[in-house]
């Protein structure tokens, strides 16, 4: 199998970016465990950030081509991009959207967000290790949908 990872605006900033909201873990460093956990599982996984709205929707409108799934973290476009989710719901793969922190903590303009009701689900509020998390149910729900194949 193969995975996606893409990250949203200003994600290469973590680790210096309001670190009281964010922490001190880089992008590089959440990647490096999400990798890791990839090779346990014997899954590759390709990752990139952009803070171009349009790069991330055509990264995502070309994933299917390469890829079993996604793992997105839209970042601000969450709250502000029907052009994202747009491409989520075209791209004929199961998504899954993550956030560092809980968005529904926050301000309320961050509550509200365009881009999961396209995705297969959401996991938010665990820092980095919500990558972890959601990588593990996107595998899961690969698996269960290659087993009911198979049983056809």
């Amino acid at each position: 199998m193969r995975i996606l990872v893409v990250n949203g605006p200003n994600l290469s900033r973590l680790g210096m970016r309001e670190p009281a909201w964010y922490g001190r873990e880089t992008l590089e460093q959440i990647m490096d465990r999400v990798r890791a956990l990839a090779a346990e599982r014997h899954v590759e996984v390709e990752d990139m950030q952009s803070d171009s709205e349009g790069e991330l929707v055509a990264v995502i409108g070309r994933a299917r081509e390469r890829f079993d799934g996604v793992v997105i973290n839209p970042a601000a476009y969450t709250h502000t991009s029907v052009a994202l989710r747009d491409a989520i719901a075209a791209c004929g793969l199961p998504v899954v959207e993550v956030h560092l922190t809980n968005t529904h903590r926050r301000e309320p303009f961050r509550h509200a967000s365009l881009t999961v009701p396209v995705c297969l689900g959401q996991v938010m509020g665990f820092g980095g290790t919500g990558y972890l998390l959601a990588l593990e149910g996107l595998l899961r729900h690969l698996q269960t949908e290659k087993e009911k194949e198979s049983n056809t």
